[in-house]
């Protein structure tokens, strides 16, 4: 592992640069917004082929988009965060003059008329749209797989997933195809795919980014109310502090937007964070549990008090969101059952199988009610446990990437892949920022760990993110194996 972000190096290798270093050079004139979309189109030419990240590659408009940014930093224009910076956009949010296919055959022509807000503000930070990344159909899986636009590998070992649903954005910014690439997460869809590809990903506080999901004239779910959020996946930790600035301002079409300011006031000296080593239904692995005390020793070295605590409300969201956020796609399922292709209902089955051991075939409207009742419970309970520890350190899922398509081969293995992954969900459910940052390599794997702070301070999740950045490495680009 090396720092390869060096603004020195030859505008040939730009695609090797981070967004902070691109964006830098396009303000300053030492480069070009041209040279460097053509740096990261011309790696996209070499490497999406073996891993099919992006699903449709834009050149034209990328280089019209990277020439009128060209033209702007030359007339002395206001430059916006992430000007003239090569990125990519998740194929399930609204791109004007896209199809927003999510990965279903049967929307492959639903052409976008107008950007999503999280989008729109890209576009108006000057980002450079060169493509956009793949998602299993109906953005459900932790594995990016769907029947329109097909498999995308992981590019550390072809076997493994690259994580869902932001699979293709997570495999693009680790092979350096983009600088930064847009996803969203509602059940760990960043940093379970940041987590598997070796990257950095962000999920930030529910309101934070400004968002729309679905059909512009749709009715929003309380789920995705209350659960999603939009975020950036990058190769380290500064392009993400940068990418929250660019897709935070404020748009009138987003229903819960806030906009506390960044950073955040001072916290007490020094920062208790509390460690939840090994909790949940899942035991973690050797290489899971090696990251996190490494992560552990390395906040101890920065000054941070690093405690052992019990789980204070996460096992129980895990499960809380196996209610809510599947109860409601259950009204889905006549359209999944008509159009969704077969790992789609392959997953489904299964969620419903295991989650039936905790809440029944199909759980009744008092269950449902009561179900959103506990959740503010518990997001007081976690508010008042982080009045004295501001900062969590734990895993990001309890095994490396899993092998391709574990979630559709039985429901048992459904239920390790659940269980593993059990701290995706519990975080949506309480809508806090989280943020996963690699440690390095274990068995030819990426493996990492997860921060979450209190909510609306990401800066403090992305401060300690840092911290270890600094001595892990940050991961090179890699060719796909």
């Amino acid at each position: 592992m090396t720092n390869i972000f060096d603004p020195a190096q030859q505008p040939s290798e730009l695609w090797r640069w981070s967004a902070t270093a691109l964006a830098h050079g396009i303000r300053t004139g030492a480069i070009s917004s041209r040279e460097a979309t053509l740096a990261s189109l011309q790696r996209i030419e070499q490497v999406n082929p073996h891993v099919n990240a992006l699903v449709e590659v834009s050149p034209e408009e990328a280089l019209e988009m990277a020439d009128a940014a060209d033209r702007a930093v030359a007339s002395g224009e206001n430059l916006g965060p992430l000007h003239g910076v090569p990125v990519s956009i998740k194929v399930n949010s609204d791109q004007k003059g896209h199809a927003t296919t999510n990965g279903v055959v049967a929307f492959k022509d639903m052409v976008a008329h107008e950007d999503a807000p999280h989008v729109a503000n890209l576009r108006r930070s000057g980002a450079v749209f060169v493509g956009r990344s793949n998602t299993p159909a109906f953005s459900y899986r932790w594995f990016t797989n769907n029947d329109l636009h097909g498999r995308t590998l992981n590019p550390w070992d072809a076997t493994r997933t690259p994580g869902g649903s932001s699979g293709g954005a997570a495999a693009a910014a680790a092979t350096g195809m983009v600088a930064m690439a847009h996803g969203n997460d509602i059940g760990g869809s960043i940093r379970q795919p940041a987590y598997c590809c070796g990257v950095t990903g962000l999920r930030p506080t529910v309101g934070r980014i400004p968002s729309w999901f679905g059909p512009a004239n749709a009715d929003q779910a309380l789920s995705v109310q209350t659960m999603l959020t939009q975020g950036p996946l990058a190769r380290c930790v500064s392009d993400l502090r940068l990418s929250l600035a660019a897709m935070s301002p404020f748009d009138p079409r987003d229903l819960v937007h806030a906009s506390p300011a960044l950073p955040g006031p001072g916290l007490a000296r020094p920062i208790k964070v509390a460690f939840l080593r090994d909790a949940g239904p899942s035991k973690p692995t050797a290489a899971a549990l090696a990251a996190l005390d490494q992560a552990a020793d390395w906040l101890r070295d920065a000054g941070y008090v690093v405690e052992e605590v019990a789980d204070p409300v996460f096992e129980e969201a895990y499960k809380l969101w196996y209610l809510l956020a599947m109860e409601e796609f259950r009204q889905l399922m006549p359209l999944v059952e008509e159009v969704g292709d077969y790992g789609m209902k392959k997953t489904a089955e299964h969620y419903y199988a295991v989650a039936k051991d905790w809440w029944g075939e199909q759980p009744d409207l008092t269950t449902y009610m009561n179900g959103y009742a506990r959740r503010g419970t518990l997001i007081v309970k976690l508010q008042q446990f982080m009045q004295k520890y501001p900062l969590m350190l734990m895993p990001v899922a309890a095994e490396q990437a899993f092998e391709q398509d574990a979630d559709i081969q039985s429901v048992e293995s459904m239920r390790r892949v659940m269980a593993a992954n059990w701290l995706m969900m519990a975080i949506p459910m309480l809508g806090f920022p989280a943020m996963s940052v690699p440690t390095g390599v274990a068995g030819g794997l990426p493996v990492g760990v997860q921060l979450l702070g209190q909510r609306f301070r990401e800066d403090v999740v992305l401060d300690a993110g840092e911290v270890i950045e600094a001595r892990a490495g940050i991961l090179t680009p890699i060719d796909p194996r």
